[in-house]
């Protein structure tokens, strides 16, 4: 019989045996190895989400820049930067304003140091890479304006990596053929 990985499975199947458990016995250990791994997979889980909804910020950004101007069907690559730049500049607003209402002589709220991580995380993104949907396609512009917020309807989109220091679009790349 295979051995038992999920929590409830083990616990199932501990709660059939008779009397205690010991603390070096077998039985232990597989349940302590369950609840190591149920942990884990529930740490994974939430980052997994909050990941993927701080990817979603940004794309629902820029549907809300894009949909106000209707009939440009694309954008260039400094637009898309300057969007980008807006996009953090909000944080950065939210930081000025959270230290200005920061009192002196009193630590720093918590509020005001993940605002801090948060605006310094998106630069060293957008020094590195902001990944975003390609805007200068047709296509993908359209997908974005009627999209529906979820993540599921992003895999549509065609993503490209914008830096602050780029000067044109990344070349695409061709198949060689022999």
């Amino acid at each position: 019989m295979p051995l038992a990985h999920n929590l409830n499975k083990v616990s199932k199947n501990l709660s059939k045996s008779t009397g205690s458990m010991h603390i070096k016995g077998r039985k232990f250990k597989q349940l302590n190895r369950a609840t190591v791994r149920d942990k884990k997979l529930k740490l994974q889980k939430i980052e997994s989400v909050e990941r993927k909804s701080n990817e979603l910020l940004i794309v629902s950004f820029l549907q809300e820049q894009i949909a106000d101007n209707v009939e440009k069907p694309t954008y260039t690559l400094s637009e898309i930067q300057s969007l980008i730049e807006q996009f953090i500049d909000q944080d950065r607003q939210q930081l000025v304003q959270v230290k200005q209402e920061h009192r002196k002589g009193r630590p720093i709220s918590n509020k005001q140091k993940l605002l801090t991580e948060k605006v310094k995380h998106e630069e060293h993104l957008f020094a590195t890479g902001y990944k975003v949907p390609d805007l200068s396609h047709e296509e993908t512009v359209t997908r974005l304006r009627n999209w529906n917020g979820t993540t599921g309807a992003t895999t549509g989109f065609k993503f490209v990596n914008i830096s602050k220091e780029m000067k044109e679009f990344p070349t695409v790349e061709v198949e060689m053929k022999e």
